[in-house]
């Protein structure tokens, strides 16, 4: 057994995706004596992996006898904490903690880079890898994206790992502690999660930097209130690396004659804006944040600027799809929030029909108003419940036309769009009403729109 560990012998897993499978199965490589229990039905490959590692499970129920029994609950980040099945755990006296932070502590010895935000983190992680893969340095790439850091543990023996961490993960650590952590922004999210306090949420997302040592480094944005407010009241002990893109900095990255300018112990790195491959305003952040993951990492400059000249970004992130007539198609379906939609909108040049839309998570649209009033000719929702949002947007374009599948919305875009336009699907809210995730919301665009 793993002698740095707390974790006893008993361990029980809750929720059968990709984040407890993996668990799981890091658990069994360890020794442990491992059941996971899904409320759901665990999928056929899954339950094939499970049997395979000799692992006991159970589905379609969460029987209370078998999990009280754990000396450590791994738990799903889609589970939230406040059903009545995690209080009577956590009454029993239970750990309950997440897989990211099962799987540090299964693995303290390589150093780990962690990024996230409410927004930009998918294309910041992705861009991470592709610096890393391009540097020749042996990282794994995963957490929210792509495999479970607990699976590549077991697997995979790396000198680094990347990982993207939600808000939900980060609310299940106690010591994961990366050595490079990157909180690229903090704008109101998942505030349902939150009993609809924002200062909750902040709070989820510092914790990526509580555990930190002195020897380690927090990356963060300058420009964001939230974090500079919230570094104001938290014990950090990494050393501090802010990024900015309104200030000039002694120390971190900034912008100057439209460069990225970054300096670093000694080092100094500079990049005309122009030459990054990530176009816009968020993504020249995003692109600052894990070029100064990169410096401080020590990889070449020359690797770095090549990395940033030709990484081509990521799939449902403001990615063009088609151009029809002369109207180009872009499918944003990874903006499930407002803040991201902000960024999709500020980046359109050209007059724009917007398709919005799916489960609201507690949205407040008014930083939009200004932007759809500039850049939207027409809003097609998309949506079981459109209120909220013809509600809000009525006034400021003429016509707002309601849908209810993917094909429809894609036709009356297609309908209402002339030579010249866009046709953007930044939805600003989660996908489950109609669709199983934004990945496949954003497939359904694309074959809709491949389809006209």
């Amino acid at each position: 057994m793993n002698s740095e560990t707390n974790i006893s012998k008993k361990v029980v897993v809750l929720g059968g995706g990709i984040s407890g499978l993996g668990a799981a199965i890091l658990a069994a490589s360890r020794g442990y004596d491992v059941f996971l229990s899904d409320r759901a039905v665990v999928n056929d490959a899954f339950a094939k992996a499970l049997n395979e590692h000799g692992i006991s499970y159970e589905s379609g129920a969460h029987t209370l006898e078998k999990l009280i029994e754990a000396d450590v609950i791994i738990k799903s980040p889609g589970i939230p904490d406040h059903i009545d099945l995690i209080k009577q755990l956590k009454q029993a006296g239970i750990e309950i903690i997440s897989e990211i932070e099962f799987a540090f502590r299964e693995e303290r010895e390589v150093p780990v880079i962690a990024i996230t935000g409410s927004n930009g983190k998918t294309t910041t992680t992705s861009l991470m890898s592709y610096l890393l893969e391009t540097a020749q340095v042996n990282a794994t790439t995963g957490g929210n994206i792509g495999e479970s850091y607990a699976l590549q543990v077991a697997q995979k023996p790396a000198d680094y790992r990347l990982l993207e961490v939600s808000s939900f993960q980060l609310d299940g650590c106690y010591e994961f502690a990366p050595h490079i952590a990157i909180l690229l922004n903090i704008t109101p999210d998942h505030l349902d999660r939150y009993d609809y306090q924002f200062e909750n949420y902040i709070d989820s997302k510092m914790r990526i930097a509580q555990s930190q040592k002195a020897s380690d480094y927090f990356i963060y944005n300058a420009d964001d209130q939230a974090i500079t407010e919230a570094l104001k009241n938290k014990d950090i002990k990494a050393q501090l690396v802010p990024f900015s893109m309104t200030q000039e900095l002694k120390h971190g990255a900034f912008i100057k004659d439209n460069q990225i300018i970054i300096t670093l112990n000694n080092t100094l790195f500079t990049m005309p804006i122009q030459e990054l491959a990530l176009k816009g305003k968020h993504n020249t952040a995003n692109t600052m944040a894990a070029a100064t993951a990169a410096t401080l990492l020590k990889i070449r400059k020359e690797t770095i600027r090549q990395s940033l000249q030709s990484f081509k970004g990521v799939e449902h992130r403001l990615e063009n799809v088609l151009k029809i007539n002369k109207v180009q198609y872009i499918n944003d379906s990874k903006a499930t929030n407002v803040n991201a939609t902000y960024f999709a909108l500020d980046s359109m040049e050209h007059p724009t029909v917007w398709i919005v839309g799916g489960v609201d998570k507690g949205n407040n649209y008014s930083d939009l108003y200004e932007l759809v009033n500039r850049k939207v000719k027409a809003i097609v929702c998309l949506g079981i419940d459109n209120g909220k949002i013809i509600e809000n947007f009525a006034k400021c374009v003429d016509t707002v036309v309601e849908t209810s599948s993917m094909e429809d919305a894609v036709r009356v875009a297609y309908r209402l769009a002339k030579a010249g336009d866009n046709v953007l699907l930044s939805p600003a809210c989660a996908s489950f009403d109609l669709f199983e995730n934004y990945e496949d919301r954003g497939r359904q665009f694309k074959a809709a729109v491949r389809n006209l």
